[in-house]
């Protein structure tokens, strides 16, 4: 469609991001590896993921919000599905009617969690979240010996979990104490299954997986171990359509704030991307596209819907308007933007825009080996 042609094109491969669960089961073998597919499946679709996942065998799933745990319960039933942002005051029957388990965080969602068990005289599942060094969410020591164990009875408790704050750092000791935080605060609690272990943290060995792992990022192709070969197959390319190539005749500069000085004999291409689809303007003079697979610099800052490229060492013939240009690809497409732009590849991903063309290859025809 013509209307289709003139926008700027996301790909999910889907094939690919089921081989990278694969590749992480593999990886974590004896432990359940669940999908966390939260902020709309890191940017993606969450549905679509979800889909895609499930074909691959995963039958948990992590999501961030009651909405988010609502409609993937519409698009799988069978599911389990954990609610990490826990119990919210006053979602307590929504969460239940949906059949979400929730992540409680503290003792007052204990409490009223368990309150909704007696007065529906069932035993309802529930994930229990310690802190053992993020101080974002999550059971201290100190709330934990002072809980009334008897808040307990009437909760199945299906997971203790906790969450680590350096797991792409190795060599951090933080992850040890952590660890090791993590099996006194659990010896606690009645005996439950356990979960350390992110995206990084199934890279730090199998000390750190024990009974579930929760990988999110490296789902999508980011790389869980920085500083090394990223592990996982690209799961996103993005592309857009050249709009209009200036040839240069005079010195001049590029963009807002004449960032970019220009020179007689330079082609600038002008893309239709900015940062209202997630571009980052931070990334203005220092990403690179790529085009027939060639590099070309980002001349000049990034606006509301434009950016600008210096392709003035591309033959001309393969920089033309509608001319297609890769603004993210191949396996550290992700992990290049963030790192021009001074960010990390969450946000790049969740950031991505409403306004993009989305095309999404199945598992089964994507042509990726496990």
């Amino acid at each position: 469609m013509a209307t289709e042609a003139a926008r700027a094109v996301l790909t999910v491969d889907l094939g690919a991001l089921a081989d990278n669960y694969r590749r992480l089961r593999r990886l974590a073998a004896g432990s359940e590896v669940v999908g966390v597919v939260k902020a709309n499946g890191y940017g993606l679709g969450a549905l679509p993921v979800a889909d895609a996942l499930w074909q691959a065998g995963c039958r948990s799933f992590f999501v961030a919000q009651l909405e988010e745990g609502r409609e993937l319960r519409a698009r799988l039933p069978e599911a389990r599905i954990h609610v990490l942002n826990g119990l919210p005051v006053g979602t307590e029957d929504a969460l239940r009617a949906a059949g979400l388990i929730p992540v409680l965080n503290h003792t007052e969602e204990l409490v009223r969690y368990a309150a909704l068990a007696r007065r529906r005289g069932e035993r309802l599942p529930a994930a229990l979240h310690l802190d053992t060094g993020m101080c974002r969410l999550g059971f201290g020591r100190a709330e934990l010996e002072r809980l009334d164990r008897r808040l307990l009875e009437p909760l199945d408790l299906v997971l203790v979990m906790s969450h680590l704050a350096v797991a792409e750092e190795p060599d951090n000791p933080l992850n040890d104490t952590q660890r090791a935080r993590f099996e006194e605060l659990r010896a606690l609690l009645p005996p439950a299954p356990a979960s350390l272990a992110n995206s990084s943290g199934i890279f730090l060995g199998p000390s750190f997986h024990f009974d579930l792992c929760r990988p999110g990022v490296a789902l999508y192709g980011v790389n869980p171990t920085p500083g090394r070969a990223n592990p996982m197959a690209p799961v996103v390319t993005l592309e857009a359509p050249v709009l209009q190539v200036h040839e240069i005749e005079t010195p001049g500069t590029v963009g807002y704030g004449a960032t970019y000085p220009t020179r007689p004999g330079m082609r600038i291409a002008t893309i239709p991307v900015g940062y209202a689809d997630g571009y980052p303007r931070s990334a203005g003079n220092h990403a690179r596209a790529q085009v027939g697979g060639r590099a070309a610099p980002l001349a000049g800052r990034v606006s509301m819907d434009l950016i600008t490229l210096d392709v003035s060492g591309l033959p001309a013939e393969t920089v033309r308007p509608g001319s297609m240009v890769t603004l993210i690809g191949g396996p550290d497409g992700v992990d290049e933007l963030a790192a021009a732009a001074d960010t990390i590849g969450y946000e790049i991903l969740t950031r991505l825009g409403s306004r993009f063309a989305r095309r999404y290859i199945p598992a089964e025809s994507s042509g990726t080996s496990a």
